[in-house]
């Protein structure tokens, strides 16, 4: 069974730092696309950031020069590393990956259960 599994989650007080972890397991052939997202109480799923196998990247505005997505193919595991927190990003934030189970079948979109991040003024 494919499973996202994020860590790294908690209580930080704000310009604080916290690392989260995405690992991927189960039978995968490969992972393409990566991403973060996130979803504050109240309001939709946004984007986080997302990053390509290759390491090709792209950033929210509002979180641009303060976290950086980061990936070890070799591993299955993507990370976020966020500085300077603020209290408007107390989110769940979500690990989302285009995986491929097989050589011959479609890549299939996945979903972390989350992992709760709150900053605290």
């Amino acid at each position: 069974q494919v499973q996202l599994v994020e860590s790294g989650g908690g209580l930080v007080q704000a310009g604080g730092s916290l690392r989260l972890s995405c690992a991927a397991s189960g039978s995968i052939v490969s992972i393409n696309d990566m991403g973060w997202y996130r979803q504050a109480p109240g309001k939709q799923r946004e984007l986080v950031a997302r990053i390509t196998r290759g390491g090709s990247t792209n950033y929210a505005e509002s979180v641009k020069g303060r976290f950086t997505i980061s990936r070890d193919n070799a591993k299955n595991t993507m990370y976020l590393e966020m500085n300077s927190l603020k209290p408007e990003d107390t989110a769940v934030y979500y690990c989302n990956a285009d995986l491929r189970l097989s050589v011959i079948s479609p890549l299939r979109n996945y979903w972390g259960q989350g992992t709760q991040v709150t900053v605290s003024s």
